[in-house]
């Protein structure tokens, strides 16, 4: 693929902007604030030839008729997604906005160009690494191969209960990396743990390991400079870089789909995931809504193949259709001699959910204690019915919110999910310390970390990736970081729930626009 040059001096504006955290570099250099200028103006425009048009009642009138349309499209159809409330009160209500955020958010809608270039990527990946299958498959792996993710169990899994110490373990893989290195996350931030990470990155370079990166365009408006892709390529040859799903200053259903995945694989032997993206408040350098806690796991054996051929998927998709991906899969996948472990993951493109029927198999199947950690708690019926399910059977079913929210009409949100759980019989603990951004699931002697939350946006609009895993020290090692949230959060009781008939309407609304949240 082609490297775009740059010039010397927008090399060095693009260091001084990522390296200088101050507030005004953010207003003057960032992309979002221009994004949203261009865009109100176009809005503007729009209306006022609308206003002016002598036929303006005319657009009223086809909108309106449009509207009815998908609303009757709605009804008739088996509906895959909880927003059919939503877009047929918009709809019926406001139809010439309706109709504008139905074509943009509407149902989820596939962006057919964007599906075109997956399937043809995993088409491409199809046997290039084969499952290694023994014996009997339990209902898991039964589940996921159905979705065609591999089950291993050739090597070992390590959790690790805060950012830093994952951080410190994701640099010694680094270091020791001798033939290719991927990483795939949502935020790459300017700070102390992208420096770290990049000098890492340029002396391994040198060395001639092959370096390919994926941030989230959208996810890194708000830290990153344009073209800052380029210049991570202008670094050194062997560096390739991908700003997934480029944002520009256009309305775009696309821009739902956010790469939301934290991966990295060092030469198919060793990965990392979990919820830390690259930036300093993930790591306890930075202080932000009080301690940031999150989790993480490392799987060494064919796990870290699995990962690595998540990743690729996305790369030949998005970047280079032309790669071979053997030499990226070629690393050797011996008998049973360690833990099961199955890494997955989920699109938006497709019918599949796949995170959502792991976690509903892992709530179905659990007979003693069900744990769960997640930072945004928006469930669908199915989720919400399930859990409540497991807790009048009996099963200690148990989930940690933040305490201190990063989002505050999320954060509502998640509490008013609350009341319905509570006469269940699920007990719910909000983290006192500050924002909880791990994504956990224990069920009995298994578990699932990664980077999905119990919310819409990540089950039905973004990339995500998980790695499910059971037996060994590693569930144990959840289990007892589960023990240690509990004593340090607050219980919430009915009592707490409690809201006037305004906070309850305004509850019922929000629950009506959770898609758009």
């Amino acid at each position: 693929m082609g490297r775009k040059r740059l010039t010397k001096g927008k090399i060095k504006w693009i260091e001084r902007t990522v390296e200088t955290d101050r507030s005004y570099k953010v207003i003057v250099y960032n992309r979002a604030i221009a994004s949203i200028l261009l865009l109100l103006i176009n809005l503007a425009l729009t209306v006022a030839l609308l206003m002016v048009s002598d036929f303006v009642w005319a657009w009223h009138w086809l909108a309106a008729a449009l509207a009815v349309l998908a609303v009757l499209y709605l009804t008739g159809r088996e509906q895959r997604r909880p927003t059919r409330t939503l877009w047929i009160i918009l709809l019926l209500t406001v139809p010439l906005v309706g109709l504008s955020l139905y074509l943009l958010y509407g149902d989820g809608k596939t962006n057919v160009r964007m599906m075109g270039k997956l399937k043809r990527a995993r088409k491409k990946l199809t046997d290039v690494q084969p499952a290694i299958q023994e014996g009997e498959q339990g209902e898991m792996e039964t589940l996921l191969s159905s979705f065609g993710y591999n089950a291993y169990t050739d090597g070992d899994v390590t959790f690790y209960p805060t950012g830093k110490e994952l951080f410190a373990a994701m640099k010694e893989a680094l270091q020791g990396a001798k033939e290719y290195i991927l990483m795939e996350f949502f935020i790459l931030s300017g700070g102390k743990m992208w420096k770290e990470l990049l000098t890492i990155l340029l002396r391994k370079a040198e060395e001639g390991v092959k370096i390919k990166l994926i941030y989230d365009d959208f996810g890194s408006i708000f830290s990153l400079p344009p073209r800052y892709a380029n210049y991570l390529e202008s670094l050194h040859p062997n560096i390739e870089c991908l700003a997934f799903n480029k944002v520009y200053p256009i309305f775009s259903a696309s821009y739902n789909h956010r790469d939301h995945r934290k991966i990295l694989v060092v030469d198919g032997r060793t990965a990392f995931t979990g919820g830390v993206n690259i930036a300093d408040e993930y790591i306890d350098e930075k202080k932000r809504f009080g301690y940031w806690k999150d989790t993480g796991v490392r799987i060494c054996g064919g796990g870290a193949l699995g990962l690595a051929r998540i990743f690729l998927e996305t790369w030949i998709a998005f970047k280079d259709p032309e790669l071979d991906p053997a030499p990226y899969l070629s690393g050797k996948i011996a008998k049973k001699t360690g833990e099961l472990a199955i890494p997955f993951a989920d699109d938006p493109l497709s019918d599949a959910r796949v995170s959502e029927s792991v976690f509903l198999q892992m709530i179905s199947s659990a007979k003693e204690r069900l744990y769960i950690t997640t930072p945004y708690l928006v469930l669908d019926e199915t989720l919400r019915a399930a859990l409540c399910l497991a807790a009048m059977r009996g099963v200690d079913v148990r989930i940690i919110t933040p305490g201190i929210p990063d989002k505050k009409l999320v954060y509502r949100l998640t509490r008013a999910n609350y009341d319905a759980l509570l006469k269940a019989g699920v007990r719910i603990y909000e983290y006192t310390p500050g924002f909880l951004h791990a994504k956990q699931t224990l069920s009995d002697g298994s578990a699932a970390v990664g980077t999905t939350n119990y919310d819409y946006r990540s089950l039905y609009l973004h990339f995500e990736n998980m790695l499910y895993f059971q037996g060994g020290g590693a569930v144990q090692e959840v289990e007892r970081d589960f023990q240690e949230l509990f004593l340090i959060s607050k219980e919430r009781t009915l009592a707490d729930t409690k809201r006037n008939f305004f906070g309850r309407a305004f509850d019922t609304l929000l629950r009506i626009f959770e898609p758009l949240l």
